[in-house]
């Protein structure tokens, strides 16, 4: 159960086998269904998630009901609803499961424990934090400056499993696209 968490700590510190226990005594499984909801919009982050096994969606609902996909998370990550969970403020957008996930769960206080008591911890949640930004920077500019096509050949080398396990449905919200469009564009290339 916590040998995926076990690798992806030490393969990003040096950290000993007590200290790899202790982290985990921490973390809880959690089973999720396909497009279980972690947290709805409005509501309050109160866990952090290690993905084992499938796949978050961090997405919002727009004001014509539409869905607007943040980003996805897969196997060997961390995911949470960041600032709310960061300030226990209403969060401004839903963390869901679209397959069926195999998560380690830890809550917010043991997590900031960990963070503050455990150095080892603490440099992984900046390396958490510092890659999280750099991505959603990537993203942002990377997308304002490119056509449709050029986008889902963007994701078809970077990101290649959203076109592989998700709908998509999940994956125009994320490129800004219709489902029609996606679909066309995919047969293109």
């Amino acid at each position: 159960m916590y040998s995926q968490l076990e690798k992806y700590l030490t393969t990003r510190t040096a950290i000993d086998d007590k200290t790899i226990s202790y982290i985990c005594s921490f973390f809880q499984l959690k089973k999720t269904r396909r497009n279980e909801f972690l947290v709805k919009e409005g509501e309050i982050c109160r866990h952090y998630y290690f993905i084992n096994k499938g796949c978050t969606r961090f997405f919002s609902i727009t004001d014509k009901g539409e869905e607007s996909t943040r980003y996805f998370h897969f196997e060997d990550a961390f995911a949470t609803a960041l600032s709310s969970f960061i300030n226990q403020r209403p969060a401004f957008e839903s963390m869901q499961t679209p397959e069926p996930s195999e998560l380690l769960m830890i809550s917010r206080k043991d997590y900031f424990h960990l963070v503050e008591t455990v150095p080892q911890f603490g440099f992984i949640y900046r390396q958490v934090l510092e890659s999280a930004y750099i991505r959603s920077q990537e993203r942002i500019y990377c997308f304002q400056k490119l056509e449709a096509i050029e986008k889902v050949r963007w994701v078809l080398t970077h990101q290649t499993k959203l076109l592989t396990r998700l709908s998509n449905k999940m994956v125009a919200s994320y490129l800004g696209l219709t489902p029609q469009t996606l679909s066309r564009l995919k047969s293109k290339l």
